[in-house]
């Protein structure tokens, strides 16, 4: 499965975030709320109780609009989406699968895409690259941004990579907003794979992926700023960026915090505050020799302010 969180492919060494669209429980603004609500439709009764919570009640009035009308696509979607998290009922891929596929045969571009999602997890449905293609094309023709998204980097992966057909994709999703496409385009602009170098774009197409709060976007420009690539350096913007993704739990935000705490490089030299970052992002995975080699020469005074900062962070 190719998800937000996967490395965009070997070919353009990408860092991306997960990219299955779940509904928002509890209130929340759920991705394909179109689909649901319409000008001069009448309040939705059941996406409304799924906003609030009321998981039963969204299923129960799901299915009473399909008693009064068998083609109620988004209706079937929605009962695919509570079957796919177990909200409400007991989870269940294999139903959740069919109340899509339902939906997707009848035109709805959230159930092709949660299908097309399924098939290439493995997931209620036999794995199936093959199967998942038309169900994307078939959500992107209709302008789902998250569709155009994943074409985007299934185009980065498999025995024919299209670095140039990817990069269309991610512009297609990007201007219909899709923050993980704005990220994947900067930083094909940025190693020029599929369009032409430009750091200045590349710059300010990862500057948005960071403001979205993508948190590998938040280091990629980061660096970017502390280079001063494509836009002028700033040492102290670049700190700014990495304490946002390792407060995010980023280990090389983490790690790239340490060393400009040692260095005392955008921030004030601060050698409690480097070796806190330093255990987190080797806690999370993330070794450095260098640095542990500067922890082990630490005062008992300092070990004891760092364990401190540390209790302080973790209960944060």
């Amino acid at each position: 499965m190719i998800s937000r969180a996967m490395v965009l492919a070997a070919s353009l060494a990408l860092a991306a975030s997960a990219l299955a669209q779940t509904l928002a429980p509890h209130g929340a603004t759920a991705p394909g709320a179109a689909n649901y609500l319409a000008p001069g439709v009448e309040p939705d009764i059941a996406f409304g109780a799924y906003q609030r919570g009321y998981y039963l009640t969204a299923l129960g009035e799901a299915k009473k609009r399909i008693d009064r009308n068998a083609s109620d696509a988004a209706a079937m979607t929605l009962i695919g989406q509570l079957y796919k998290d177990g909200f409400g009922v007991t989870l269940d891929p294999a139903e959740a699968a069919r109340w899509f596929k339902l939906a997707a045969d009848r035109g709805d571009a959230e159930a092709a895409f949660s299908l097309a999602l399924a098939y290439l997890e493995g997931k209620g449905v036999p794995e199936s690259r093959q199967k998942a293609l038309p169900l994307l094309e078939a959500a992107a023709a209709k302008g789902h941004p998250a569709a155009l998204y994943q074409l985007g980097l299934l185009a980065l992966t498999g025995d024919l990579q299209d670095p140039v057909r990817a990069a269309s994709f991610f512009q297609r999703a990007a201007d219909a907003g899709d923050s993980d496409a704005v990220y994947a385009l900067g930083l094909s602009y940025k190693e020029g794979r599929g369009v032409g170098k430009d750091l200045v774009k590349a710059a300010n197409l990862l500057r948005r992926a960071a403001d979205s709060r993508i948190s590998a976007a938040e280091v990629d420009y980061a660096i970017v700023l502390f280079n001063g690539e494509g836009v002028e350096k700033d040492e102290a913007g670049a700190a700014k960026y990495f304490l946002r993704a390792a407060g995010a739990n980023n280990a090389v935000a983490m790690n790239r915090l340490a060393r400009m705490y040692v260095a005392g490089r955008g921030v004030d030299k601060n050698i409690v505050e480097a070796m806190k970052w330093h255990i987190l992002a080797r806690s999370a995975g993330l070794n450095d020799d260098w640095l542990e080699s500067q922890l082990n020469k630490l005062s008992p005074r300092d070990r004891t302010a760092v364990e401190d900062a540390l209790k302080k962070q973790v209960g944060n």
